[in-house]
């Protein structure tokens, strides 16, 4: 179970609620899953019984109850709490690897059909930042399938207008007269991107330093790691293969980081922020990096199927970077 599988899941619970007679309320396409903030409870959460009680006619906590009662004992879930005055909480089972890993492989699927279909990259200027933002907005939408290259919706159901990213603040008048002089262009699109539209890109000499705190380096680095294992196993005649990775260290994070995605680009999607693609981008970044180590073979130890499961995580993660920094229109190295 990841969080998209338990969005899916949601929507499965409120329309078998309404076909049974028990909640009269539209069915949603898609349900937010949020990560539970610090302090609160279990691992996600939702407000999903707030609008739906406000169109049954009933209290959030009713609904709250009838949709936990539905998803109690649903495999992969732990635990269903309701919170506050209608909250649901849940507790996702396990180290859930194979899954994970499973879930990349489709999305990746998906998605480059999705881009093949209009999500190719127009050419705003180097330093247009409102260019470069929105531009990167659409190829979110378009491997979304929210937008075609027209702007269209190509979903079920009514299309869904085009997100209109908030304003935009452009470079300083400095930035712009010298900013790719002082830096690379992979550097400057980065840094444009991964700062939230409203605020002005800080460009300071530690973006070009090739370091754990450089946000830029660290992504890419991960990536070169990931693609750097799996020279490394061929070497020794290992192979990955999807499979459950064990409680070795990182693994845990790595999968969380990896489950997340889904949810991120489709709040990166509907919100017109690209940042937050970028944000966990150092996320997952930071999760690999502290898995690696566990994933080959140490010394004398002769490789096992969990060898082979974590090396296909490893891969995961490697793609998942690489799928994020090609919608961001920057490189994503095999060697670094």
């Amino acid at each position: 179970m990841n969080p998209a599988d338990l969005s899916h899941l949601l929507v499965r619970a409120v329309r078998g609620a309404v076909e049974g007679g028990e909640l009269s309320a539209p069915v949603p396409e898609r349900v937010v899953v949020e990560r539970t903030r610090p302090g609160g409870v279990g691992e996600y959460a939702t407000a999903l019984a707030f609008p739906l009680a406000k169109a049954a006619g009933l209290r959030p906590a009713e609904v709250a109850r009838l949709l936990a009662g539905r998803l109690a004992g649903e495999p992969g879930i732990r635990s269903v709490e309701i919170t506050g005055a209608g909250f649901l909480n849940f507790e996702l089972g396990g180290v859930r690897g194979e899954g994970v890993v499973r879930q990349v492989e489709q999305a990746q699927q998906v998605m480059q059909g999705r881009l093949c279909r209009g999500g190719d990259f127009v050419g705003a200027g180097p330093v247009d930042r409102e260019g470069v933002v929105r531009e990167v907005v659409r190829r979110i939408r378009c491997s979304q399938g929210l937008e075609t290259g027209t702007g269209t919706g190509t979903g079920p159901g009514p299309a869904v207008p085009p997100a209109v990213p908030p304003v935009v603040a452009p470079l300083t008048r400095r930035d712009t007269a010298d900013v790719l002089r002082r830096f690379d262009a992979g550097t400057v699109r980065w840094t444009m991107l991964a700062t939230p539209p409203r605020e002005t890109p800080a460009f300071g000499p530690a973006l070009a330093v090739q370091h754990e705190s450089n946000p830029y380096f660290q992504v890419r680095y991960a990536h070169a790691r990931s693609r750097a294992l799996v020279r490394n196993a061929r070497q020794i005649g290992l192979t990955s293969r999807a499979g459950e990775v064990g409680d070795t260290a990182g693994a845990r994070a790595l999968c969380d980081a990896l489950g997340d995605h889904p949810l991120v680009l489709e709040a990166a999607a509907h919100h017109g922020e690209p940042d937050r693609l970028a944000r966990h981008l150092g996320v997952i970044a930071d999760a690999l990096l502290d898995f690696q180590y566990g994933v080959l073979p140490l010394g004398d130890e002769k490789p096992e199927a969990a060898h082979r499961a974590r090396l296909a995580l490893a891969e995961a993660a490697g793609t998942v970077l690489a799928g994020g920094l090609t919608l961001l229109g920057v490189e994503a190295p095999e060697l670094i």
